[in-house]
């Protein structure tokens, strides 16, 4: 934890809008040590559960997301936002998920073929705000009848309602930092995790 808010104070910018921009080492250019260190902790937290198979989304939770399941040895797979033409055919989960940062809807999709009701699954992302992208995913777990283990997230705006949401949802949650405000330019961080 201590590598993530280091490199957050010293390389993260602040934008209008509560957008905290972490490019640099996160969701743009990786660092493949702090991604590193992200997956061991959320490994750690989740250690003794069974895990069979780690869900993110298109792009940005690929990174920590494929750390994750290479630690862990089980697959990974990410929601597509765009069906391609190669699964036109195919039966696929769905669910409508709008992104804060970008303001935008999209309709992300996974391949029946990929989730199927004996999976475990850990669900990852880079940033959770007001946890449409989280919350969008467990829908899709829920309809395969696969078990949602957990949620492990790389940056928590703790300000915002998406911890609520996934806690109300009975989903535990596990974030790497959390973020109490970004007033006046300034990262302000909250306890726990």
């Amino acid at each position: 934890m201590a590598n993530l808010k280091q490199r957050i104070l010293e390389d993260g910018k602040v934008f209008p809008n509560n957008v905290l921009k972490v490019d640099s080492f996160l969701n743009h250019q990786i660092d493949p040590s702090v991604i590193s260190d992200i997956a061991d902790n959320i490994i750690a937290y989740y250690d003794g559960r069974e895990i069979t198979k780690i869900v993110t989304v298109e792009a940005s939770g690929i990174a920590p997301s494929i750390i994750i399941a290479e630690k862990l040895g089980v697959p990974m797979v990410f929601a597509k936002k765009q069906q391609p033409s190669t699964l036109k055919d195919q039966a696929v989960y769905g669910s409508k998920v709008h992104s804060y940062t970008k303001d935008t809807d999209s309709f992300v999709i996974i391949s029946k073929q990929y989730l199927s009701s004996d999976d475990k699954v850990l669900i990852i992302d880079d940033f959770l705000a007001n946890g449409e992208a989280a919350m969008g995913l467990i829908d899709i777990v829920n309809q395969a009848q696969a078990e949602v283990v957990g949620v492990g997230i790389c940056i928590e705006k703790s300000f915002q309602d998406g911890r609520q949401r996934i806690l109300d949802a009975g989903v535990d949650l596990y974030s790497e930092v959390r973020i109490a405000s970004l007033a006046n330019s300034k990262v302000e961080f909250a306890q726990g995790h």
